[in-house]
């Protein structure tokens, strides 16, 4: 197997062990939370679903950078929650069922609602764009349904095996998937390079403040179902993204962009999580 299909593979298996730890501390009852708050669910999806996608092509409008860079925008936003999300909202203060619920209910909905915003966007734009419903499907299922599934059915099994593998397995993947992206980021760097410029970090910036923004506000009354949803409004799967993207020219410089926007999103994310893992801190202490 060559080095090129070889850190593909062991991305993928780092990011699923990383699901799959997750999964040894979930619940059906975190799996369904969502299902019994219909009000909560519905603020979700349009957080999510309909005014991010919005903004994306509000930005790409307004703003002239590369083409690359718009359709990155929009694809991202269209796209579900990342497999790594999860772990960062626990850290941030979320709630494990609503976590939970809404990574699963939202992958679920994608299979469905990618392919068909896709289709609408193409119709606006009088550039018909397809992606199949199958090709979502399998990104989510295998990547982000059958993990989790596997770390629930584990954990019914061999609940005292789950709490002791749950660090040491979650640690040896993250440690995995450092040393597989480094080489893919240096690889790639000069064309990501190429695309900065032009008010592009501001309009990444913008893009990430604006997801926070309407996730923490939809949140409701919650200061953590808040902390969850913005963070999930405001980051996206790249892997479904560049699916989306799959027929655009110069596939190089499109998941270049596509990096961009996650790389420089997450890190205008940052100060946000650390509020929020303050609060939640200052919060738990006082509950204590």
């Amino acid at each position: 197997m060559t080095l090129a299909k070889l850190i593909p593979l062991a991305a993928q298996i780092s990011i699923g062990i990383l699901l799959f730890c997750i999964a040894l501390n979930a619940s059906w009852r975190d799996i369904t939370h969502l299902l019994r708050r219909p009000g909560l669910l519905v603020r979700s999806l349009l957080a999510m679903n309909v005014i991010m996608p919005a903004f994306a092509v509000m930005l790409a409008l307004a703003f002239d950078f590369n083409h690359a860079l718009k359709i990155a925008f929009i694809a991202l936003a269209v796209a579900p929650i990342p497999p790594m999300l999860p772990k960062k909202e626990f850290k941030a203060g979320g709630t494990s069922s609503y976590i939970m619920g809404l990574f699963v209910v939202t992958s679920l909905a994608s299979i469905v609602l990618v392919p068909a915003t896709v289709e609408l966007l193409g119709r606006i734009f009088a550039r018909p764009v397809h992606v199949s419903p199958a090709t979502v499907a399998g990104i989510v299922l295998t990547s982000m349904i059958a993990p989790l599934a596997a770390g629930m059915v584990f954990r019914q099994l061999a609940p005292s095996a789950a709490d002791r593998i749950a660090r040491p397995l979650s640690l040896f993947a993250t440690v995995l998937l450092v040393i597989v992206a480094v080489p893919v980021l240096i690889a790639e760097w000069p064309v990501i390079a190429s695309l900065i410029g032009n008010f592009t970090l501001v309009a990444i910036v913008v893009f990430a403040l604006v997801g926070l923004a309407v996730g923490h506000l939809l949140g409701g009354p919650d200061p953590d179902d808040r902390t969850v949803l913005a963070l999930s409004t405001a980051t996206r799967h790249p892997a479904v993204a560049l699916a989306i993207l799959h027929n655009a020219p110069d596939q190089r410089t499109v998941m270049a962009a596509v990096l961009l926007v996650v790389i420089v999103g997450g890190i205008a994310s940052g100060p946000y999580v650390k509020w929020r893992t303050r609060q939640s801190s200052a919060g738990g202490a006082i509950r204590g």
